[in-house]
């Protein structure tokens, strides 16, 4: 349902349904604004943002997890890893994701200097 939203908002949405196939993605052709569940088969979500991070073309990628898990420790270690934000899907509709792509985007271009 956030593929959908995110589509008719007018964004290209490419998914990727395991963590390898995700990084190989980005690093291959660097998107503007990452979604990122944390358990994800082959590598989890932390693994790859891990990997984001420590390759200069994936460096400043803003990435937005959006996950069922809301455990403290989980969102701590997502902001510590670089999240920019860290949703809870049942907390989050797609029109708030959608509708924070504009900000998230900017605030990253920001970081980056």
């Amino acid at each position: 349902m956030y593929k959908l939203k995110l589509e008719l908002d007018g964004y290209l949405v490419t998914v990727a349904a395991e963590g390898e196939a995700a990084v190989e993605l980005a690093l291959q052709n660097p998107p503007d604004l990452i979604f990122l569940d944390i358990r994800l088969p082959t590598m989890d979500g932390f693994q790859v943002l891990e990997v984001l991070r420590s390759d200069e073309r994936t460096r400043w990628v803003p990435v937005v997890i959006l996950s069922n898990y809301g455990e403290d420790e989980l969102v701590e270690r997502g902001f510590r890893l670089g999240a920019l934000e860290y949703l809870i899907k049942s907390q989050t509709t797609p029109s708030r994701v959608s509708g924070g792509v504009p900000s998230w985007v900017r605030s990253a271009i920001a970081r980056k200097g």
